[in-house]
């Protein structure tokens, strides 16, 4: 979702430097979760382990790239709404 928004919405070809910190975060953030593959969406989680100014990157991301996930990555698009 990250790539799609850096992509998309910021017009670059490749990730960006803040757009590779935010994946690096996400990627530390799940190794570290305490429910490992139990874990549900970040949204029904009821434990937030987001820095708030890093959870609100994650949600602009997550508001430009969700929708358009149906178009560019349908299967996984599915497996997240029912995640």
């Amino acid at each position: 979702m990250i790539a799609l928004y850096c992509r998309h919405k910021e017009g670059n070809s490749t990730l960006c430097r803040e757009c590779e910190e935010l994946l690096a975060y996400a990627h530390l953030r799940l190794d570290r979760c305490k429910f490992g593959e139990a874990k549900t969406t970040c949204e029904r989680c009821t434990v937030h382990c987001y820095k708030p100014e890093m959870r609100e990157r994650i949600r602009r991301v997550m508001r430009f790239a969700g929708p358009r996930m149906l178009f560019y990555h349908p299967f996984e698009a599915l497996r997240h709404l029912l995640g």
